[in-house]
C-alpha cells in the first residue's frame, strides 16, 4: 500500500474539494484527481461524490476521517526532526560503563545535576568488562567512559581531555629512576596484564620493574598502596578525591610518560537523540571540570599537560 495516499485522503476529507486539496499539497488538480481515483480503488469506496457544485463525503469517508487525521499526525511526529528535551519531564534510565576512577570522579557531579534538572531519570553505573564487549552496539550501554577510541565506524566518541600519570605512594618521597624501577609496583589492568607502557619506557633505559599485582580497578590499587609499601602509576586528577581520603601522595614520575586520554563513547544511533545529548553534555562538563582540577603531583611541578 502507498501510505502517501493517507496524506492525500486527509486533505480531501478536510477540504471536501479536489482543487483545494491539490492547492494544500502543492499538486495540480489533475494529479489530485488521479490520486482520488487510486484511493477509491484501494478502499472500494467513492470517498467524495459530487452534489451540484460541491463534493460530499460518503458515510465511509466520514467514519474514517478522524482516524485518518490521527494517523497522519502520528506519522508527521515520527518523521519530524528531533526536538529539544525537557529534562524535568524525562523518564529514562541511562547506563554508563567505564573506568572506575573516571566513574567515581564523574558520578557526584552527574548525580547533583540529575537531582536538580531531571529527577525522573535513573543512573546505572557498570564497571569495565574484563574483555571488550559489543554492549554499546547492542544498546545495553548508553555511554562508555575510558581511555580508548573505538575503531568501529558506528561508535561515536568525544575526547574530553587528558589526565596525567603520577607515582602514587603513601610515603610521598619522590623517587629517582633507579629507585622507581626497584620499587614494588601494582598496576591497574582489567585484563590482568602485568606489563604496560611504564615497562616499555623503563626498558628503553635498560631498566625493569617488579609488578607484584595486577588489579582490576584503581580503587583496589589505591587500597593496596595505602596499606603497604607498593607504589602505582595512576591518573592524577581522576584519583585525586580517593587519594585525599586515603592520605596518599602523588609525585612526578622520573620518566616521561604519555598522558591518559579521557574518552566518552556512544553508538551513533544516539547522535541526534535529545535526551542522550543532554546526558553527554553533562558528562562532558563534569569530566572537563575534573581534568581542570588541581590534582597535580605534590612534590614537583608538572612536566606534562
Amino acid at each position: 500500500m502507498d501510505l502517501n495516499l493517507l496524506t492525500a485522503l486527509d486533505a480531501l476529507l478536510e477540504e471536501n474539494s479536489v482543487q483545494a486539496a491539490a492547492d494544500r499539497l502543492h499538486l495540480t488538480p489533475p494529479a489530485m484527481s488521479r490520486t482520488l481515483a487510486r484511493i477509491r480503488a484501494t478502499t472500494g469506496d467513492d470517498i467524495l461524490v459530487r452534489t451540484g457544485r460541491t463534493m460530499t463525503p460518503t458515510p465511509r469517508a466520514l467514519a474514517m476521517r478522524d482516524e485518518v487525521r490521527t494517523l497522519v499526525a502520528r506519522a508527521n511526529r515520527v518523521l519530524a526532526p528531533a526536538r529539544t528535551v525537557d529534562p524535568a519531564t524525562l523518564r529514562r534510565t541511562f547506563t554508563i560503563q567505564g573506568h572506575d576512577a573516571l566513574l567515581a570522579a564523574l558520578f557526584p557531579a552527574l548525580l547533583r545535576t540529575a537531582s536538580a534538572e531531571a529527577p525522573g531519570i535513573g543512573l546505572r553505573l557498570l564497571a569495565e568488562a574484563p574483555v571488550d564487549t559489543p554492549d554499546l552496539a547492542r544498546g545495553h550501554v548508553d555511554l562508555e567512559v575510558g581511555a580508548t577510541v573505538s575503531g568501529s565506524p558506528e561508535i561515536s566518541h568525544l575526547v574530553v581531555g587528558e589526565d596525567r600519570l603520577a607515582v602514587v605512594s603513601r610515603s610521598g618521597v619522590r623517587l629517582d629512576v633507579e629507585e622507581f624501577a626497584a620499587a614494588e609496583h601494582v598496576i591497574v589492568s582489567r585484563r590482568g596484564r602485568l606489563r604496560d607502557g611504564v615497562d616499555k619506557a623503563l626498558a628503553e633505559l635498560g631498566l625493569r620493574r617488579r609488578v607484584v599485582a595486577a588489579l582490576p580497578t584503581a580503587a583496589l590499587a589505591l587500597q593496596a598502596i595505602a596499606h603497604s609499601d607498593v607504589v602505582g602509576v595512576l591518573a592524577v586528577r581522576a584519583t585525586a578525591p580517593a587519594r585525599a581520603d586515603l592520605g596518599l601522595t602523588a609525585t612526578e614520575p622520573p620518566i616521561e610518560l604519555p598522558g591518559a586520554p579521557v574518552v566518552v563513547s556512544w553508538h551513533s544511533r544516539y547522535d541526534t537523540d535529545p535526551a542522550h545529548e543532554w546526558l553527554r553534555g553533562h558528562c562532558r562538563t563534569a569530566l572537563a571540570e575534573v581534568l581542570e582540577g588541581d590534582g597535580a603531583a605534590e612534590s614537583a611541578p608538572a612536566r606534562m599537560t
